[in-house]
C-alpha cells in the first residue's frame, strides 16, 4: 500500500469566480448589483436583490417593484450584506429589465444567479 501516491483533489469553491471579482480593489472596481433566487418549499420561492448603491432608497425602488409586478417584497437588513430586498416568486429577469430602464444599474454590472 506504501507505493501507491494519493493525492486527493484541492478544495473545490464553487464561488471563487464571483468572489474574486468582487474583491478587487481599485478604480477599475466594479460595483455588481446579484439578483438571486432561493428556493423555499414546493412552488414557492423568493428573489433577492442586493448590491445596490447606498443612496438610492431601497424602499421605494421596492415600492416600484411590487407595483410593477403585482407581487410582495420586504427590505431586509442583513449583518454582512447591509440591505436586500426580498420578493415573492421568480422575479430575477422583470427586475434586472426594471433596474435597467430605470437607470439605477448598467446592464453588465447585473449578475443573475439561480438554478
Amino acid at each position: 500500500m506504501s507505493d501507491l501516491d494519493v493525492q486527493l483533489p484541492s478544495a473545490f469553491d464553487p464561488f471563487a469566480e464571483a468572489n474574486a471579482e468582487d474583491s478587487g480593489a481599485g478604480p477599475g472596481t466594479k460595483d455588481y448589483v446579484h439578483v438571486r433566487i432561493q428556493q423555499r418549499n414546493g412552488r414557492k420561492s423568493l428573489t433577492t436583490v442586493q448590491g445596490l448603491k447606498k443612496e438610492f432608497s431601497y424602499n421605494k425602488i421596492l415600492k416600484d417593484l411590487k407595483k410593477e409586478f403585482c407581487c410582495n417584497g420586504t427590505v431586509v437588513q442583513d449583518p454582512e450584506l447591509g440591505q436586500v430586498i426580498q420578493l415573492q416568486g421568480d422575479q430575477r429577469k422583470n427586475v434586472a429589465t426594471f433596474l435597467v430602464q430605470a437607470g439605477i444599474a448598467k446592464k453588465e454590472n447585473i449578475k443573475i444567479h439561480g438554478f
